[in-house]
């Protein structure tokens, strides 16, 4: 394990279950978490990193040391830098039995192994044609395969091995962390940022190389609750209130120009993604996703707009909408201290790809991070089509995100000695 590859690290991670779970009581949401987060912490330490550890939450942290001289320009003033990945994999698919599939892609559409009907199509996935000729990782179609964070996992320990085994590159602190719980937005829940002791981090959870991001959506949740009657559907005239009927007539008035399926770039979306009930109560909850954090009101405003239209038509209903907050744009606190920033750009150039800032219609453990005071954009890792089956990772992209991530910290010695 000293001398490992990404690719067969992440093979090896991508094989073992992980996938967190929406709405538990425990922390981790699975246990099974634990499975990775122990095999990295051995891991660290078989690298002799002396102070690798995790805390009663499964948080993995641990230190790469300075290697700096007394006497250099830098020392005793490089910043710790933090990396950071998350072990979970989404409860959108399943994570049990992944087998991974190294394939050399030739062109075409990749039809998988496991499950036929289950097709990665050249025409929705324009990566491929820059991976003609290099090789690409798949699932066997049962499976997502997990580079949603495992690759960025790899990245990160080949870091570590990197800085380990190659004193003759520069660096200050490295600061390592896994978390757990990120895919259920539960990842910084208990994340202690002063024991982290980073000044400036990085998550290594981002998809297409050389893209770099620094803005996210703002997020809240919603939740409508629909109670109604229930009474034997024989003897339910003028007596049963469907809450079901209510629910659907709510989802039907959601504006479908602002949902994911028709959204892109900047656009904002609301989102139903689970609905769960019967006729005596059903309930919906939404995404509510927009870049600027006022435009969150505006949404929770059309919710309550469209629950007001519907009432009338079911009188006897009683409709409740709850708002949560999730997190909020990074970039209201990245744009106060670019230096970070700057280093990402840099960093990236160095590595062979030419940087582009881009977006996340979604967010990272980096945006509560930031919020909280760490700032931390995020670094591609090669992956695409997150979630589902057909999610598949550039073993090219993901070495090259190594290489971005030792220019970093390369890049950030040589900004301390100027």
């Amino acid at each position: 394990m000293i001398n490992e590859t990404a690719l067969s690290r992440f093979l090896r991670y991508a094989r073992i279950d992980t996938q967190s779970k929406d709405e538990a009581d425990e922390y981790p949401s699975t246990k099974k978490q634990y499975d990775l987060l122990n095999l990295l912490l051995r891991e660290l330490r078989e690298l002799g990193i002396a102070d690798a550890d995790i805390d009663k939450h499964g948080y993995v942290m641990a230190t790469v040391p300075s290697n700096l001289p007394p006497g250099h320009p830098a020392a005793g003033k490089v910043p710790k830098i933090g990396f950071i990945a998350h072990v979970d994999t989404s409860p959108s698919a399943s994570g049990t039995g992944v087998n991974p599939q190294v394939l050399t892609y030739r062109g075409g559409d990749i039809v998988l192994p496991g499950d036929n009907s289950v097709v990665i199509l050249e025409d929705e996935n324009p990566e491929l044609a820059r991976n003609l000729n290099q090789e690409i990782v798949t699932g066997d179609g049962t499976t997502l395969l997990g580079a949603d964070d495992k690759a960025g996992i790899a990245i990160i320990m080949t870091l570590a091995q990197t800085l380990v085994n190659s004193p003759g590159i520069p660096h200050g602190d490295i600061r390592i962390a896994f978390t757990p719980d990120e895919e259920v937005g539960n990842g910084t829940k208990y994340f202690d940022i002063k024991a982290f002791g980073a000044d400036f981090a990085y998550t290594i959870d981002g998809d297409t190389p050389g893209e770099l991001n620094k803005e996210t959506f703002s997020a809240d949740g919603a939740t409508i609750t629909v109670h109604g009657r229930n009474i034997h559907p024989g003897s339910a005239k003028d007596i049963m209130v469907n809450s079901i009927r209510a629910l659907a007539d709510i989802i039907a008035r959601l504006p479908r120009a602002m949902a994911p399926e028709t959204t892109e770039g900047y656009e904002p979306y609301i989102h139903p993604h689970i609905i769960e009930g019967e006729e005596a109560k059903s309930t919906l909850r939404l995404l509510l996703r927009d870049f600027k954090t006022d435009g969150l009101a505006k949404q929770a405003e059309m919710l309550r707009a469209i629950i007001a239209e519907v009432q009338p038509f079911h009188p006897k209903a009683r409709i409740e909408l709850k708002i949560s907050e999730s997190y909020r744009n990074m970039r209201y606190w990245l744009d106060k201290d670019q230096r970070g920033l700057h280093a990402m750009e840099e960093a990236t150039r160095r590595a062979g790809l030419e940087p582009k800032w881009v977006p996340i219609r979604g967010g990272t453990d980096g945006s509560r991070l930031t919020e909280r005071g760490l700032p931390c954009p995020n670094i591609f890792t090669g992956g695409q089509n997150y979630h589902g089956p057909t999610e598949w990772l550039s073993v090219d992209g993901m070495n090259s995100s190594v290489r971005t991530v030792v220019h970093l910290a390369q890049v950030w010695v040589e900004l301390c000695s100027q």
